[in-house]
């Protein structure tokens, strides 16, 4: 069945081609064809046609009676991040940041009222969530979240949170509309966000904005530590400072990469 309210100009078996892609999910890497036409909500002759076109293009393979990803589907996220230059312009800082830490730390974007990591320095320790390039997560329960919501037009935020999160985490906090707002101004005031144990147990993280030439927030970096390891004290007293020290480096490289004619960048 065509979707309602899309243009003339449409491409549904484009759509049908991404639903398929998006229906494999942490712990469940391999599904059938009745699973995938289920959780795609298509036919399965549609669906089994779409996933022979994926495994023909290498994007697919058939495994354990079922069907799988390859990795080379990280080419369709990989291609976005390197278009942005974004990875290669803030890895040297991250770099640095993550030694003087000793602790991870991403970059995420909005995507609806997820947040998306779209770049990682991670050090090796226990966490109670796997994070990784294309991970998602609600964002107004995640440092990264708060500051790229905060950094919103006003009105955007009850219509970017109005739309249903695909990142499958059920959220310990959960404020209403007050209590949000009040959060949010707390960020847009101090400039960075700190969040503990609000996604899940044992996530403490505290986060910067990203900002372009011109000032706008195009993404957000944070500092991301165990709770049993590293305290609030530590994350706002020794690591903020040397995140925002790195969130403006990398702002300022950004803003100096931007000028740079688009046939010259790498």
């Amino acid at each position: 069945m065509a979707r309602a309210d899309t243009g003339p100009d449409f491409i549904e078996a484009l759509a049908r081609g991404l639903d398929v892609i998006r229906v494999f999910q942490p712990g469940r890497p391999v599904m059938s064809l009745t699973e995938v036409a289920t959780a795609a909500g298509l036919a399965r002759p549609t669906a089994r046609r779409i996933l022979l076109t994926l495994q023909e293009l290498g994007y697919a393979r058939s495994e354990q009676g079922g069907y799988a990803l390859t990795p080379r589907v990280l080419e369709l996220g990989v291609t976005y991040v390197r278009s942005m230059g974004l990875w290669e312009v803030a890895r040297p800082h991250m770099e640095l940041l993550v030694a003087q830490t000793r602790e991870s730390s991403s970059i995420a974007q909005l995507d609806g009222s997820d947040i998306v990591y779209v770049a990682r320095v991670a050090v090796p320790k226990i966490v109670t969530l796997s994070v990784q390039i294309g991970t998602r997560f609600p964002a107004l329960q995640t440092s990264l979240g708060k500051v790229l919501l905060a950094a919103l037009p006003p009105g955007e935020v009850d219509r970017v949170l109005a739309e249903p999160s695909r990142s499958g985490v059920e959220p310990r906090w959960r404020p209403g509309a007050a209590e949000r707002e009040a959060a949010l101004r707390e960020v847009r005031a101090k400039g960075w966000a700190l969040t503990d144990e609000e996604l899940a147990l044992g996530i403490r993280s505290v986060a910067a904005p990203l900002r372009d030439g011109l000032g706008n927030v195009i993404a957000a970096i944070n500092v991301n530590a165990h709770a049993a390891e590293t305290s609030v004290e530590c994350l706002s007293e020794r690591h903020l400072p040397l995140l925002l020290k790195t969130a403006g480096a990398i702002s300022a490289d950004w803003a100096v990469y931007e000028k740079v004619p688009h046939a010259m960048r790498p």
